[in-house]
């Protein structure tokens, strides 16, 4: 059995439901269900003798001990994050409370647990997915972040991930605990919060409301379809060696604007606006503060030692992006809340 934190998040719910696709062990998914978090995301799993949810946060020291003594993982992989920039900027708080206490707490008790172990001891493993955010911004003819490239987080959300990423590696070092960490690109595919930027695009867009993009648009992210991250996180989990970083990127870099514009293209496509022009609703809003100009990932590591590829170029991988969205209705609106509305709106609109 391994134990997921997260696990009804966006790559949290992806990775289980991919993880079991593939022949994986029972999984007991522990999750807090914030916002973010949506048990539609695995609805398909209802019933299923596999799977099982615990409600519970990864900041309440006392549930993460039951759940390890009641399930035994032997492994735990470790999605639970606030995750959003924009939100650690308005309320950082949360931030260091669930990516660094949280963290904290996971591994304390998986330390006491792989302490105990006998004949599985060797097998046990910590899986901490991470992100590029932590390696700070790169300029336009800069090399692309690898494994040793030195931490320089710039907003409270990857500061706070630095933090943990560190508390990680120093529970390996200091305590000899398997632990392996994986430093991932920006995701996109179904299930995401429309929060971040490539659902927020759709589902506006779908909507007739503006397309809102930060400054010129020019900033870069390397994009990472969720399936490819899936598959590389089963790769790391089963062949990774203990103490190793391993970056995961898409091999996908584009301007924020490029993304939103290739976006319009597909819907244009696949569900025509009627006299106007999906591109016609992009509209430039101030900068975020501190606004990371541009990431890129070097893979070469996990693609020479683990043998990992994304399978996705972007343009395919939007295409099943759109595709699930327009095929979800129920999911959408069920995000769609109250406090979410409120949330976009007084983030992303007027400004």
């Amino acid at each position: 059995m391994i134990l997921v934190t997260g696990g009804a998040g966006f790559i949290g719910s992806n990775f289980i439901l991919d993880w079991l696709a593939h022949g994986g062990e029972p999984v007991v998914n522990f999750d807090k269900l914030t916002y973010a978090g949506n048990t539609l995301n695995v609805a398909a799993l209802d019933g299923d003798s596999r799977y099982r949810l615990v409600r519970a946060d990864i900041c309440d020291r006392d549930a993460v001990e039951r759940a390890f003594k009641e399930h035994g993982p032997r492994a735990v992989v470790h999605f639970a994050a606030e995750s959003h920039v924009d939100r650690s900027i308005h309320a950082p708080a949360d931030f260091i409370q669930t990516n660094v206490v949280g963290t904290f707490n996971l591994l304390e008790a998986a330390r006491a647990h792989w302490q105990a172990l006998e004949a599985e001891k060797q097998a046990f493993r910590f899986l901490h997915v991470s992100t590029d955010e932590v390696f700070g911004s790169l300029g336009p003819e800069d090399p692309a972040f690898s494994e040793t490239t030195p931490y320089a987080p710039n907003s409270p959300y990857s500061a706070s991930k630095a933090a943990s990423d560190h508390l990680v590696r120093a529970y390996h070092h200091t305590y000899g605990l398997p632990v392996v960490t994986t430093n991932c690109s920006n995701n996109y595919g179904p299930r995401q919060f429309p929060e971040k930027l490539i659902p927020l695009m759709i589902l506006n867009a779908l909507a007739g409301k503006p397309l809102p993009v930060y400054g010129d648009g020019r900033n870069v992210r390397d994009w990472l379809y969720v399936g490819d991250h899936c598959a590389a996180i089963r790769r790391v989990l089963e062949r990774g060696r203990p103490g190793e970083v391993y970056n995961i990127g898409g091999g996908a870099e584009r301007k924020n604007l490029d993304v939103v514009e290739t976006l319009c293209d597909i819907l244009g496509e696949l569900r025509s606006r009627g006299a106007g022009r999906y591109h016609d609703l992009v509209t430039f809003v101030k900068d975020r503060p501190g606004h990371d100009r541009r990431y890129a990932m070097d893979t070469s590591k996990i693609e020479a030692e683990l043998g990992w590829r994304p399978e996705e170029s972007l343009e395919s991988g939007l295409r099943k992006t759109v595709r699930w969205y327009l095929d979800n209705a129920d999911w959408v609106a069920s995000v769609q809340t109250g406090a979410y509305r409120n949330w976009v709106e007084t983030n992303y609109g007027g400004r």
